[in-house]
């Protein structure tokens, strides 16, 4: 089976693509990077409003909670990924 020039161009160009996707995924953006690491830490509740607990934690990013029931000065143990301003409280 013959392959036209435009159809060697198409596959060169394709597998370049797919190549460049390679070493993208690999050297420059590795998967590693998208699982943060969770951390655990003691907070107080600072407000609650219908519902949405906001705390402060050592990283200086508020945190939400959803679905909290406590009352603001409430210590609580937080679960949160590195970084994110969401939580989950792991005892009430």
């Amino acid at each position: 089976m013959d392959l036209t020039d435009s159809q060697k161009y198409g596959a060169i160009f394709g597998g370049a693509f797919v190549l460049a996707g390679i070493v993208l995924s690999t050297v420059v953006f590795p998967f590693w990077n998208l699982i943060r690491e969770d951390v655990f830490e003691e907070a107080t509740i600072l407000s609650n409003s219908d519902g949405t607990c906001y705390a402060t934690t050592s990283d200086s990013i508020p945190k939400t909670i959803e679905n909290c029931d406590l009352e603001p000065g409430a210590t609580v143990m937080l679960k949160f990924g590195r970084g994110l301003a969401w939580a989950t409280i792991v005892n009430p």
